[in-house]
């Protein structure tokens, strides 16, 4: 399917919960891969049994002996457009002594887009693409507890030109990096601790680096209860949190003057700067990530009055707001839950439900899945359920283990 490149963007980034709460960009890198979590509400930090570990803890690598490469292919947004897949190859290998070193690499085919001029002319067709390669490491600390890293390439090309008069191309490279910990036995012998914080670095642009976007910084934090253990029995429940920690201030009357800025960060008079009197930013504008891990915690909620929707640069009577009517609540309510069942019988069959929680982006998602593994090889299944119409709806992801 042939579309303007700005409606591939929209659709991509309108889709997962999480990206709807902030501007940030590279968010593709938020997309859960392998069946396995598909199946059980893309819940995983605290999962340690595959390769895929190498995304979703790099630290719970540390467990897993051997070495294993996996694979896995979906059709992204079926409920909207039917050309953009995404596909995720990640390897393992363990160094005894040392600890597991754990790679993947993920491919989001955006397909063909039509190229348009300003007054919406076609121009041309080309491809988008968006990539990244992770490499990390998982080493134990001790028999329960280990920590990991990963640092990154992502590449992004979303077009051969730029809009209008810009120049360059609609393309960017840059890097980041995860930090991660498990634990075996966190509180009783049967509970397993994930935390990571994924995709740290510094903004990202294409073009005009004065609209570079923060990358998508998130935190996980995920338990897995083991709660039976048998020789041909096993059934456990994950339950995973997340919380981007990107913070995006819209333009706020800080002061309480009734207008945007007029001064410079020192306090000098300036008409076009963004900061009040008082040296506080308050036109429209993101944190640097290293800034973003603590004021991500305040921006849906301590600065949520006296805001310029109108974007004229005074607040009028309308826009007027109490800040103390605003609770720290609203954080809360932007996290995104993730939880689900996994049983197996023996080393062989699996079964797998899951529900994805958003209160604040309204969407709430029945999962389902399955596998079977035998000699060496994994075959998972993972579904997406919703409402007729939703992009995410009939999402299926197929997945292959192979143990080297």
């Amino acid at each position: 399917m042939k579309r303007s490149i700005s409606l591939a963007v929209l659709l991509l980034f309108s889709a997962p919960s999480l990206w709807a709460q902030n501007q940030a960009s590279a968010i593709f890198l938020l997309i859960a891969p392998g069946a396995s979590a598909g199946g059980t509400g893309e819940a995983g930090v605290a999962v340690a049994n595959d390769a895929y570990a190498s995304y979703w803890n790099p630290a719970a690598l540390a467990y897993i002996p051997g070495q294993e490469l996996v694979i896995q292919t979906a059709q992204w947004l079926p409920g909207l457009v039917d050309d953009i897949r995404y596909n995720f190859l990640g390897v393992r290998r363990e160094v005894l002594g040392i600890g597991t070193f754990g790679a993947h690499l993920i491919f989001l085919d955006l397909g063909e887009q039509i190229r348009t001029n300003e007054t919406g002319e076609e121009l041309e067709v080309f491809s988008s693409y968006m990539a990244a390669a992770s490499i990390g490491f998982g080493t134990r600390l001790s028999n329960s507890s280990s920590v990991g890293f990963n640092v990154k390439l992502i590449h992004q090309k979303l077009s051969d030109f730029g809009a209008g008069a810009e120049e360059g191309k609609g393309a960017s490279t840059d890097f980041a990096f995860d930090l991660a910990y498990y634990k075996r036995g966190f509180l009783f012998n049967s509970l397993d601790l994930g935390m990571m914080v994924a995709n740290v670095g510094d903004k990202i642009s294409f073009i005009d680096v004065n609209q570079a976007d923060p990358a998508p910084t998130l935190m996980k934090i995920g338990i897995k209860w083991r709660i039976i253990e048998s020789e041909f029995n096993r059934l456990s429940f994950l339950y995973d949190v997340n919380k981007m920690l990107v913070a995006s201030w819209l333009a706020t009357d800080l002061d309480d003057n009734g207008i945007i800025g007029g001064f410079t960060k020192d306090g000098q008079n300036d008409d076009a700067s963004g900061y009040n009197e008082n040296g506080q930013h308050e036109a429209a504008h993101t944190d640097p990530w290293y800034k973003a891990v603590f004021t991500s915690w305040l921006d849906d909620w301590y600065y949520s009055a006296n805001i310029d929707k109108d974007h004229d640069g005074i607040i009028s009577d309308d826009e007027k707001g109490n800040f103390s009517d605003y609770k720290f609540s609203s954080e809360l309510i932007a996290m995104v839950h993730n939880m689900g069942l996994e049983y197996w019988y023996s080393q062989y069959f699996a079964i797998r439900l899951g529900y994805i929680y958003d209160r604040n982006g309204k969407l709430y998602h029945p999962t389902f899945g399955a596998g079977i593994h035998y000699g060496g090889y994994g075959f998972d299944f993972g579904y997406i359920y919703g409402e007729q119409g939703h992009p995410l709806t009939n999402t299926m992801r197929f997945s292959l283990n192979i143990a080297l």
